[in-house]
This record gives structure tokens, C-alpha cells and sequence, in this order.
């Protein structure tokens, strides 16, 4: 009985101590993530060594590991702080630990500017540059151009609307024109890419690049509804053979949803209030749980998606304003 009872408290004592190590690392990483957005509002702010030392200090929190942008991001609040050493660490960290390939966009950004003229600069593009030919040795390279290309042409469009929007107002007709120039475009960019989907089917990272993967989400997320129902099936089956992302997959289920008046999952659909031009979250199924879903699919919080239009995430209140919501919208509707 004495051996007995020993090994009760032998398992109990292991089971006790795995239940506080889940609850130490969920704690790093909520410290982590706490970090990691205090360290960007400082770069935000331009307080580049307050940035640069709050990055130290998430890594730290979570046991010196780092997600690769931030680490990026670290070093380049470095960089503008002037601390060239602790900014080459952590690209190099990224280069050799993390197969950072983004040759692209680390050349021409800005903030490592101060990084040109050091001969570690060098090397460090060197490893990058050996990193993304490495994973583009079987890509489809001229598709990836095109898609590269159309994507270009999508954001660009897109990235104008807060600027014009701010400078000439909503009803403008310079934003009447960006509109009419945006379908116009979305129109031709959806040509090509149904035709790589009906000849090739939703092709992954692997053949066409992870920029060029995004391509085909956000050519088909900017159709009209018949041609996202369409392609929904297609995609759904890419998610479930690695070939699309799941976060991307929920956006296109959320749209084709709203688009069919019915209530978005995940809630990434806002929309905006004629009168004031404040935004809101559509109509939500099951408020309550959506974060679990959100998480599902890789999506981070509701509360800090909506912060981006300024909105703060209130479930009570949401719900209490959701019945009034969904009449202003049929009443919109029917008009």
C-alpha cells in the first residue's frame, strides 16, 4: 500500500508540474505579445532605442525566441537607433536560423539604410539571397512574375483609398475614379487568374511563391459573389492539402456568407455607417466564441482586428446593438 500511495503522489507531483509549465508558457507568451506591440508603438512613435530595448526585453520574456518579423522588426529599430552590432544580430538570426528569403523588401527599406555601408551588410544579403534561391528552385518563375505583378497592381489600388479618402472625401470624384480604375483592373487581373485555376488548379507556395499564393486569394476575394462560389470548393480542398492558408480561407467564407445575408463567422467583414463613417462589425454568428474560431484558422483577436478601424471589441454591447443592426441593414437593402 505504502508503494502504492508513493506512486499516486509520484504521478500527481508530475501531473502538477506540467499543468504549471502550460501555465508559465502561456504566460511568456502573453507577456511576449504584450511586448512586442508596446515595442512597435514606440517605432510608431519614433522612439527607435525604446523600440529597439522592448524587443530585447520580449525575447527575453519568452525564453530568447523570437517570431521572425519581429525579429526583423527589431533590427530595424536598431538600425535607426544607430546600434549596428544588436541589428546585424538579429538579421543574422533571420538569415541563417530563420531561411529568410525576402531579398525584395529588406533592399529597399529604408530603415537599414544606416546598414549599407558596414561590410556585414553584405554578407548578411548574401545569406539571404542563397536562402531564396534555395526556395525558389522549382518555382514556375514566369507565373510567379505575373502574379507578383497583378498583386502589386491590387494593393497599390487599395493602399490609395485611406490617403484620397482623407484628402477628398468618400463622395469625391477622385474616389469615384480610384473605384471605377479598381473593378476595372479586378475585372482583367480576374481573367488570368481563373484561367491558372482552371488549367492548374490552386497551385501553393511551393510552385508559385508565397506572395504569388496571395495572389490568387485576393484576385478571387475581390470578385463578384458567382465567381467566389465558385472557387470556394477549390479552395476550401487547397486549405485542406497545404496549399492555401486557413486565415485566408476564412475571410472568402466570411465574405460569401455576408454577400448571401447571412452572418459572418470570423468577422473580418466591417462596415461603415452612412451617416457618421464610423465602422462597424456585420453580423456576427455566435459573438461570444468567435476569438475560439478566429484562433482556429490563425486569425488573431477580434479586439485587435477592429482596432485597426479605431473600434473597440465589446461582445455585451455588440450583441445588445446587433438586432438593430441587421434592420438597418435589410432596410438598406431594400431601398
Amino acid at each position: 500500500m505504502r508503494t502504492y500511495l508513493r506512486d499516486m503522489r509520484t504521478s500527481i507531483t508530475i501531473v502538477l508540474s506540467l499543468l504549471l509549465s502550460v501555465a508559465s508558457i502561456a504566460q511568456d507568451e502573453a507577456r511576449y505579445e504584450e511586448l512586442i506591440k508596446t515595442a512597435f508603438a514606440l517605432y510608431e512613435q519614433k522612439d527607435y532605442k525604446g523600440s529597439a530595448e522592448t524587443y530585447s526585453k520580449a525575447f527575453e520574456a519568452n525564453g530568447w525566441k523570437g517570431y521572425q518579423g519581429d525579429r526583423y522588426n527589431a533590427a530595424c529599430s536598431w538600425a535607426l537607433a544607430g546600434v549596428a552590432d544588436s541589428a546585424f544580430f538579429q538579421l543574422n538570426r533571420i538569415a541563417e536560423k530563420m531561411n529568410y528569403t525576402n531579398l525584395g523588401h529588406i533592399s529597399k527599406d529604408s530603415d537599414l539604410n544606416s546598414l549599407h555601408t558596414d561590410k556585414r551588410w553584405g554578407e548578411v544579403i548574401g545569406l539571404i539571397k542563397a536562402n531564396k534561391d534555395r526556395a525558389e528552385a522549382n518555382y514556375d518563375k514566369p507565373l510567379v512574375a505575373l502574379l507578383d505583378s497583378i498583386h502589386n497592381e491590387d494593393q497599390g489600388l487599395r493602399q490609395q483609398i485611406g490617403e484620397i479618402e482623407s484628402k477628398y472625401g468618400r463622395d469625391s470624384k477622385e474616389m469615384q475614379e480610384l473605384w471605377a480604375n479598381m473593378a476595372r483592373k479586378d475585372s482583367m487581373n480576374l481573367i488570368v487568374v481563373k484561367r491558372i485555376l482552371d488549367e492548374r488548379g490552386w497551385l501553393g507556395a511551393d510552385v508559385i511563391g508565397p506572395t504569388g499564393n496571395s495572389t490568387l486569394f485576393l484576385v478571387i476575394q475581390h470578385a463578384d459573389l458567382a465567381t467566389q462560389e465558385e472557387y470556394l470548393p477549390m479552395m476550401r480542398e487547397a486549405v485542406k492539402n497545404g496549399k492555401a492558408q486557413g486565415s485566408s480561407l476564412a475571410l472568402l467564407e466570411d465574405r460569401v456568407l455576408m454577400r448571401n445575408g447571412k452572418r459572418q463567422i470570423y468577422g473580418s467583414q466591417i462596415g461603415i455607417y452612412e451617416e457618421t463613417g464610423k465602422h462597424y462589425v456585420s453580423p456576427l454568428e455566435d459573438p461570444d466564441r468567435v476569438d475560439e474560431r478566429r484562433a482556429s484558422v490563425g486569425l488573431g483577436t477580434l479586439a485587435d482586428y477592429v482596432s485597426h478601424w479605431n473600434m473597440t471589441w465589446d461582445v455585451e454591447s455588440y450583441k445588445k446593438q446587433l438586432p438593430e443592426l441587421e434592420k438597418m441593414l435589410e432596410e438598406r437593402k431594400e431601398k
